[in-house]
């Protein structure tokens, strides 16, 4: 399989940042200065340029949950856009339909949300959708499947939910309205997509 399937504190270990992989976010505090292996106590060494570009790279694909093929397809097309491709590879990942359900607070973590879409829980336009790569368009609404609202772990999530709306995300009543484009500071995380870019176009 290449998607990596075993400890999720590793990977956050390895990047020396919780990446939100897992729900347990004091926990995974706790672990985050020692890097995973027999070794990971001892100094970590300085990484070249190569080595920032590739860790940067590794970094994002954890975050997301994509393939190395998904990446590189998701790169190329950014750079085929007359646009900045830093920015609108980022774009692309947000704009996946697995990473809005996360957005939303309608999941605690991408891999829940991956598994609400695989396994058909989730609507785009009153239209099951179980393909999590999806990219969401301007005025797409994403909502909780019929046959799903009354699931108890689905119904709790978005009862307790208590994310606020995004600047292109509106969250109402067990529904996601996709009312722009993400820009480049709609992305939380830590990411120098830059570095990306570089490794890419070597």
């Amino acid at each position: 399989m290449s998607r990596y399937t075993g400890p999720k504190t590793r990977i956050s270990r390895k990047f020396n940042e919780d990446l939100s992989l897992k729900t347990n976010a004091a926990k995974t505090s706790r672990r985050l200065m020692q890097a995973p292996g027999q070794h990971g106590a001892k100094m970590r060494r300085k990484l070249s340029q190569y080595g920032l570009q590739l860790k940067e790279k590794q970094k994002v694909k954890a975050l997301y949950g994509v393939s190395e093929k998904q990446l590189v397809r998701l790169y190329q097309e950014a750079a085929s856009k007359q646009t900045n491709t830093g920015m609108t590879l980022l774009s692309y990942l947000e704009r996946r339909l697995d990473n809005v359900i996360y957005r939303a607070g309608f999941a605690p973590t991408r891999a829940a949300a991956r598994q609400l879409v695989n396994h058909a829980h989730i609507c785009v336009n009153n239209r099951k959708l179980d393909i999590p790569s999806y990219r969401v368009q301007v005025g797409d609404v994403v909502t909780i499947a019929p046959t799903s609202s009354g699931i108890k772990v689905i119904s709790e999530a978005i009862k307790n939910n208590d994310k606020e709306d995004l600047e292109w995300l509106k969250i109402k009543a067990g529904a996601i309205k996709v009312a722009s484009l993400p820009k480049r500071e709609n992305t939380m995380e830590n990411i120098e997509e830059q570095l990306i870019v570089e490794f890419y176009s070597r």
